[in-house]
């Protein structure tokens, strides 16, 4: 459950590695809180420095942006429908255009495999791991 003022991490290769969650994009279910495979606008609050060897579009972020991402992981459990219940270490994010595209090119870690069912084929099939 992210809400506002929550932190995530990003775990795409857009730059960004820490953002914070301004608002929930859905509908009036759940009273603003967002689960995996909701979308949210973040405030990038940690970026990777760039340096003056990487050119101007390898950093496609910098700390302060405001961007659109989609929540990938949380830390509270979700149950599904066979009535497990998957929960993970980490809140985590991947950042995305104003397309709904992903705007980095690779994934780096762990995604739920309930994205699948939520319209983001795209992240799941480049994620290293489904659970």
């Amino acid at each position: 459950m992210i809400g506002l003022k929550g932190t995530l991490n990003v775990i795409d290769n857009s730059g960004a590695l820490l953002v914070e969650c301004v608002n929930v994009l859905k509908q009036k279910v759940n009273n603003g809180w967002g689960s995996v495979g909701d979308e949210i606008v973040c405030v990038v609050k940690r970026a990777r420095p760039v340096t003056g060897q990487t050119s101007a579009s390898a950093a496609k972020v910098r700390q302060g942006d405001v961007r659109r991402a989609v929540i990938v992981r949380t830390r509270k459990a979700v149950r599904r429908p066979d009535g497990r219940f998957i929960r993970f270490d980490d809140n985590a994010a991947v950042l995305l255009n104003n397309k709904r595209e992903m705007l980095g090119t690779r994934i780096g870690g762990v995604v739920s495999a309930d994205l699948r069912m939520k319209g983001w084929g795209k992240i799941v099939s480049l994620a290293p791991k489904v659970v």
